[in-house]
Formats: C-alpha cells, sequence, structure tokens
C-alpha cells in the first residue's frame, strides 16, 4: 500500500483526471449525443483529482 503515497503514483493519477477532464469537454463539444457519458467522464475525472489532492495532502503530513 506504500506505493500509492510515492510522487509518481499522485501525479499518474492527477493526469488521468486531468485527461479525463478534456475527454468530457471533447464529448461536450462535438454535441454527438453523450452528454449522459460526457456528464460520467467529468465526474469521474473530478474525482480522480480529488483524490490526487488528499493523496498530495496525505504524503506532506507524513513527511514531517
Amino acid at each position: 500500500m506504500e506505493w500509492i503515497l510515492t510522487r509518481e503514483v499522485v501525479i499518474a493519477i492527477a493526469l488521468t483526471g486531468a485527461a479525463a477532464s478534456l475527454g468530457a469537454s471533447i464529448l461536450r463539444a462535438r454535441g454527438t449525443g453523450n452528454a449522459v457519458r460526457a456528464r460520467q467522464l467529468n465526474i469521474a475525472a473530478y474525482a480522480l483529482m480529488g483524490v490526487s489532492m488528499l493523496l498530495f495532502i496525505v504524503i506532506g503530513f507524513r513527511a514531517h
């Protein structure tokens, strides 16, 4: 479980969330009727970015 508190993993989670957010924006811009899918992707993106922020805070507290 220690591996999840590494800098590389936290950055990877944040980048995955950012890519999901970008994908949701692209789906919405296309307007191809995938509004539900875009919303789900956007929720997943925010969840991933939230997890990465929480892990970053935990890593900061553990360092001291």
